[in-house]
């Protein structure tokens, strides 16, 4: 294990699986202590299993971060246990895909609430905490940046909200030492394994337009370079949008 985020207490949303469960995993491995969070418990508890099977130290609290009260206790929780908090990573989102016509009303409200809003919601409740030292980073994605934006519209509309809030929280907390960045992962998770399944044809084209002609391990690619952001080794890293995508640029 390194030791390059030893003391540092990070906060990780939807971590059960997927990149949360990753970038948890490299935190862990890179010194931190690790709040998991996410709404099903088995989950979390299996992340939190990992990481303290690999030496780590990890806590699971289950968190709707569609829901206020949910959120506020969560961040409570991870003060009071672990004195303090150094590192937010906003990583849940519910996903409304397909084009403009066929996602419904109910959808969109759930990737706004689950992401800007609780984005935004989630930096506010942990910004008391994290003054002097702390880092954010936010995920957004690489589907904003695709000419044809069909079946993406609606996604890439609440993803680039969180980067804007992102890029204010930057300027404006900047003076309390608190730095805010954004990546935009491709990761080998459940949500791309669905996407591959469904849309084969469009996904079999996304991986020819990857330089690198892969896509990056949760873990491996994308945990550690979260750890890096939120190390010294970054420290002058602030209000920037970072893709983590094999070089890939057009198609997202």
């Amino acid at each position: 294990m390194s030791s390059r985020l030893s003391g540092k207490i990070a906060l990780v949303t939807g971590a059960g699986q997927g990149v949360g469960q990753g970038i948890a995993f490299a935190l862990a491995a890179n010194g931190a202590s690790v709040a998991v969070t996410g709404r099903t418990l088995s989950k979390l508890e299996t992340t939190c299993a990992e990481i303290e099977k690999r030496g780590g130290v990890a806590l699971p609290i289950e968190c709707n971060v569609k829901n206020l009260d949910s959120m506020t206790a969560c961040v409570e929780q991870v003060v009071s246990h672990f004195g303090g908090l150094n590192i937010l990573v906003n990583n849940a989102q519910e996903v409304p895909l397909g084009d403009l016509h066929s996602v419904t009303e109910e959808a969109f409200e759930a990737g706004w609430q689950s992401g800007p809003l609780a984005t935004l919601r989630m930096m506010k409740l942990c910004h008391p905490h994290l003054k002097g030292d702390g880092c954010i980073v936010n995920l957004a994605s690489t589907a904003a940046k695709r000419w044809d934006m069909k079946g993406y519209g609606a996604y890439a509309a609440v993803k680039e909200a969180i980067r804007s809030l992102s890029r204010g929280a930057a300027c404006e907390w900047a003076e309390d030492g608190i730095r805010t960045n954004v990546i935009l992962p491709h990761a080998l998770s459940p949500a791309l394994q669905w996407w591959t399944e469904n849309r084969p044809e469009e996904a079999a084209e996304f991986v020819a337009s990857i330089p690198m002609k892969r896509i990056g391990d949760c873990e491996l690619d994308i945990g550690n370079f979260v750890a890096s952001l939120c190390s010294e080794d970054s420290r002058y890293v602030n209000g920037q949008t970072i893709a983590l995508d094999g070089g890939q640029a057009s198609l997202g």
